[in-house]
């Protein structure tokens, strides 16, 4: 009697962990995530192999690079590996624990060390700045790279600065300025009173007490177009309030921009010269949606996984037609005005260079028609403390850095590399009937 009651037990176990297996299979099935392939699912074994096997993180060609370490500082590339451990937590907290997983990544390891160099050359490796850099491919969200001076992958969000302002010039563009609109700018920006900005909430947010300055003299009439290459911030914060705060910051997460801690995006009145924290993933996916014509497709690192019973799910692309395609060639055209930069890249090219207030953070964001990309510099903890004011990076003196120093340099480099032996298209061209000139605010 006492065996029998052993066999029925140990039977009822079996398909206890089995009921398991098949509602935990069903759970990843769920809407917005991946896709399941329909293949059998085996009856789970106690202790068998394939469940204490390590899991496997290969490139897009599936070559191997690694098995995903439990701690991401030992990992051949760090940033990589936090963020793919993140994404598969996001997506099911179980997957990790299962084991002898195969993770295709998007990575390819041409460009993630591409990446990788270009940071090595400018930032050192314990500078107390971190420098940062991620790779994302238009029109798929396909994350090609993910590379950072810090040895243990950890990236946390800096102010984004000037690089904020592109979504001021989308959404101005979008109510049907041209290029040559534009409003008299002073050297100096102080709102008018409370109601000058309101939030989405429809809140006085402007703040009179509080005075915004040019970094270099800027006055007299200020269009979209002069505006833009001056990257003349009392021009954006007189934009902004004219198009509004709400729809700037509409536009803004309409192209995928999120604060790096999760919380909601800051609606306040410096909005456009990016008091936000971003990370590189996020600033890069909003570039991207530019390159591809305002085609916003949320940024992964994970293609597919392979269960050890062979059943794949797949992570497809999840896009959506954020911007209409030629308000978006319409900002391009405009953010191709850094030369100094973009020349060389070998491709048509777009980009903006970032400072935040301060000197805190320096940024450079830009893309191609097939690759976007962002690179950021500062001090993870408290950087509004530690500004890139007078300081030493990677062995040579800095009285400061802005957008155009240390991440400009490491953003086309980067870049050449990457783009190299990729197709050689072009961007579209602007609608000048539609945009060029001016038309309501001629400075007459």
């Amino acid at each position: 009697m006492n065996r029998l009651l052993v066999v029925m037990g140990a039977a009822a176990v079996v398909v206890a962990a089995g009921v398991v297996v098949f509602l935990l299979l069903q759970h990843d099935q769920g809407g917005g995530g991946p896709v399941a392939a329909r293949s059998p699912v085996p009856s789970p074994a106690v202790s068998s192999p394939a469940a204490a096997a390590k899991s496997v993180l290969t490139d897009v060609h599936g070559a191997v690079i690694e098995e995903l370490p439990d701690d991401c500082a030992g990992s051949r590339y760090p940033y990589v590996c936090r963020y793919v451990r993140d994404q598969l937590l996001a997506y099911n907290q179980g997957l990790l624990s299962r084991g002898g997983l195969t993770i295709r990544t998007t990575i390819d390891q041409g460009m993630q060390q591409a990446a990788q160099r270009a940071i090595d050359a400018h930032v050192g490796r314990d500078d107390p700045q971190v420098a940062s850099q991620a790779l994302i491919v238009p029109g798929e969200g396909a994350i090609r790279a993910l590379a950072t001076s810090n040895a243990s992958g950890q990236v946390r969000g800096l102010q984004q600065g000037t690089t904020a302002m592109p979504y001021t010039l989308a959404a101005a563009l979008a109510k049907g300025m041209r290029y040559d609109d534009g409003i008299r700018a002073r050297d100096t920006y102080q709102a008018t009173g409370y109601p000058a900005f309101k939030n989405c909430k429809g809140e006085n947010v402007g703040d009179p007490m509080h005075v915004a300055h040019n970094r270099e003299p800027a006055g007299g009439f200020t269009t979209l177009r002069s505006g833009t290459r001056g990257q003349v911030n009392t021009f954006f914060l007189g934009l902004q309030q004219m198009v509004g705060l709400c729809e700037t910051v509409r536009m803004a997460e309409r192209l995928g921009l999120r604060r790096a801690d999760g919380r909601p995006l800051l609606e306040v009145e410096t909005f456009t010269l990016g008091v936000n924290e971003v990370d590189p993933v996020s600033l890069a996916g909003t570039y991207a949606t530019l390159a591809a014509r305002g085609l916003h497709c949320e940024p992964t690192a994970i293609a597919e996984i392979r269960e050890p019973s062979g059943a794949v799910r797949a992570f497809p692309p999840r896009c959506d037609q954020a911007l209409e395609p030629a308000v978006a060639d319409a900002v391009t055209g405009l953010l191709r005005a850094d030369h100094r930069t973009l020349n060389g890249v070998g491709r048509d090219a777009a980009g903006m260079p970032g400072t935040a207030d301060g000197y805190m953070t320096a940024w450079y964001a830009g893309y191609t028609p097939g690759l976007a990309s962002a690179v950021s510099l500062g001090v993870p903890e408290q950087s509004f403390l530690h500004p890139l004011r007078d300081v030493t990076i990677h062995g040579r003196h800095y009285a400061r850095v802005d957008g155009t120093i240390i991440v400009a340099p490491i953003w086309k480099a980067t870049m050449t590399a990457a783009v190299d032996g990729t197709a050689d298209t072009a961007f579209a061209a602007p609608d000048t009937g539609r945009f060029g000139g001016c038309q309501d605010f001629c400075g007459r």
